[in-house]
């Protein structure tokens, strides 16, 4: 994720971390010298006809909507992301108070808190698809090598919860208080994966990049008579626009990746380091910084 204030003019101008530039840049460089090559050979040749503009008004304008609906679809899947991880961060926060109260065992309940720490970052792992993470394996050990590395977690955290209640050192209120934050935490994971699982159709990325690049590879049609060498420059104008917002929604739609718009886990799992370290009786880390604007 980046964090920046809101851009300066400065920004505005040179800013490039953080913005997409250099994911579209190939494309719309390709676009611009498409329409100066289409006016040259006009100019010289006479080989385009002129077309009225009001055409490709109406173009324009059903790609506008259906880029908007696409933004609109993509941003729902991001913040119903976010939604999803803050809620595990308050579950992790509730569990340990929670095991304060029912569990009079020090040591077992720090065994529940790093096994639910080794959750967090297994489950993290699982999302962004990445085999070995030193942070997943520092607090899961042979958990990593599991099936499923999160549910395995999940299981052993309910193990310890069930022998304890069976040995008589949790109460049944407790067990039930632990038992319920323990499916929370399963329901947040399951939101988490059906996302990650279910990408936006992939019709809806091969029409918006046709239909965009379609439309500004016949947009010199309606300039270069009235635009003339400019014609290349409105191009990659409306390119850069059009092009941008389809590739920025490619990134939303994929909220746990490692893109620049995509949710800082890394920070999420630490600011849970932090909350359970009074917890466990350690030091708490400091929390992650962004680097060249980027929180990861």
């Amino acid at each position: 994720m980046i964090l920046r204030d809101k851009p300066r003019l400065v920004d505005l101008l040179f800013a490039v971390r953080g913005s997409i530039v250099p994911l579209i840049a190939p494309g719309v460089l390709f676009l611009m010298g498409f329409a100066a090559a289409m006016v040259w050979l006009h100019r010289e040749f006479g080989l385009f006809p002129g077309v009225d503009a009001v055409g490709f008004t109406v173009f324009g304008i059903a790609l506008s909507l259906f880029l908007g609906f696409r933004n609109n679809a993509a941003y729902d899947r991001w913040w119903e992301a976010r939604r999803l991880w803050g809620g595990l961060l308050a579950d992790l926060r509730s569990l340990a108070r929670e095991l304060e109260i029912a569990w009079n065992d020090p040591a077992a309940r720090h065994a529940v808190l790093r096994l639910a720490l080794a959750f967090l970052h297994l489950h993290r792992a699982n999302l962004r698809r990445l085999d070995s993470d030193p942070a997943a394996l520092r607090y899961a050990g042979e958990l990593a090598d599991a099936a499923h590395p999160p549910c395995a977690a999940l299981d052993r955290m309910a193990a310890l919860v069930a022998d304890a209640h069976r040995a008589g050192a949790i109460d049944g209120f407790g067990a039930r208080m632990l038992g319920e934050r323990l499916a929370s935490m399963a329901a947040q994971q399951a939101g988490c994966e059906r996302i990650a699982g279910t990408p936006l159709p992939y019709v809806y990325s091969l029409l918006v990049y046709r239909t965009t690049y379609a439309y500004c590879l016949l947009l010199p049609l309606a300039l270069m008579g009235p635009a003339g060498w400019m014609t290349p420059v409105f191009v990659g104008i409306v390119a850069y626009v059009f092009l941008g917002l389809a590739e920025v929604t490619e990134e939303l739609s994929h909220p746990f990746g490692t893109t620049a718009n995509a949710l800082p886990l890394d920070t999420i799992c630490r600011a849970a380091e932090i909350s359970l370290a009074p917890h466990l009786g350690e030091a708490p880390p400091p929390p992650l910084e962004a680097r060249n604007y980027y929180l990861s």
